[in-house]
């Protein structure tokens, strides 16, 4: 049975639902950024977790690699880290006196950037690479890496001491940017009682060869014209905000968000559309997701920053004002 095929039959969505269950068996709470770390792997995007220490970001990177399968590894960013260190270099060997290339930590299936923001700009550049192309090229020889890739990378939002702003192109290689906050008090009773004994353990649902079908399968849900409008009118409110009722936004937003933010919107918004079992894309779909693909690529103005301007905010004034169309799909077609 072809992908296509398997669609109306909800099997993906089941198999989806079954490896939420599985990741949610061992994080407590925490289900928004639970399921945007799936929508993230479904829409072969890249996830940057904003949260203080100690909110299970990096227990949820690592047991989603478990769950889906595929190999994984982190690393954990620090000032004094070289490109080098994440992609490989040459190594000389006396014996043959020859140079063999040794491959990075990257080459794996989930690379987990702890605390990317400590990181200096030659290993941002490096990363770079890695996030937009999906290869590593040493001594001019280009190593492709394993599908599927994808980055889950942490940063702490309250540090000002040793770390590097991550530069706007790199926040835009990011499909989402999701804060995770504190858990409420009945989840920190629950943390208490299920992580005070022995932690459970994620068991395996997915493999690499299920997830690129499943990937596939996101990728040929349907998005219909008037959706596809609505994207692109969400966008570019961003850019002329005053074409689009939105003066009052003309002092907040400095530049819009790019034509990433097209292509994000839709993707993720397929892949949210195949983990609810539908084969068609919903307006609901893009504004369910749009906080968290535009809002990290949003550039704000000085006296907007100056005056502590959210932009989660400001995309959510962005949806409140320009409507989504009305949608009736034939389900016989």
């Amino acid at each position: 049975m072809s992908v296509a095929e398997e669609l109306p039959g909800g099997n993906d969505a089941a198999l989806l639902r079954q490896s939420l269950d599985e990741v949610r068996r061992v994080i407590v709470g925490q289900d928004h950024m639970v399921e945007r770390l799936i929508v993230a792997l479904l829409a072969r995007g890249h996830c940057l977790l904003e949260g203080v220490p100690g909110v299970a970001k990096t227990l949820a990177a690592s047991t989603l690699a478990t769950v889906v399968g595929g190999t994984f590894a982190r690393i954990q960013f620090t000032p004094d880290l070289v490109p080098s260190d994440i992609v490989g270099t040459r190594v000389f060997h006396p014996s043959n006196e020859k140079f063999d290339v040794e491959l990075g930590p990257v080459f794996v299936n989930f690379l987990l950037a702890d605390e990317i923001n400590r990181a200096p700009a030659k290993v941002q550049s490096a990363l770079l690479e890695v996030m937009a192309e999906r290869q590593v090229t040493l001594a001019g020889v280009t190593h492709p890496l394993p599908r599927p890739f994808i980055v889950l990378a942490t940063q702490n939002p309250i540090e000002s001491e040793g770390v590097y702003p991550l530069p706007e192109v790199q926040r835009d290689r990011f499909l989402f940017r999701v804060r995770v906050p504190h858990p409420s008090a009945h989840e920190e009773l629950e943390i208490l009682h299920r992580m005070s004994v022995t932690p459970p353990v994620p068991e395996r649902v997915l493999d690499p060869a299920r997830l690129l079908a499943l990937q596939q399968a996101a990728e040929q849900v349907s998005v219909h014209q008037l959706v596809a409008d609505y994207v692109v009118r969400l966008v570019m409110s961003t850019r002329a905000p005053a074409e689009y009722g939105l003066a009052d936004l003309t002092e907040t937003i400095e530049i819009g968000v790019s034509p990433r933010a097209t292509l994000g919107l839709v993707s993720a918004g397929r892949a949210l559309a195949l983990l609810r079992g539908r084969d068609y894309l919903l307006p609901d779909d893009v504004r369910d997701v749009a906080v968290d693909v535009m809002s990290h690529r949003l550039m704000l103005t000085f006296d907007a920053l100056a005056d502590g301007v959210d932009p989660e905010q400001v995309v959510k004034q962005i949806l409140h004002a320009v409507p989504p169309p009305l949608v009736v799909w034939n389900q016989n077609r």
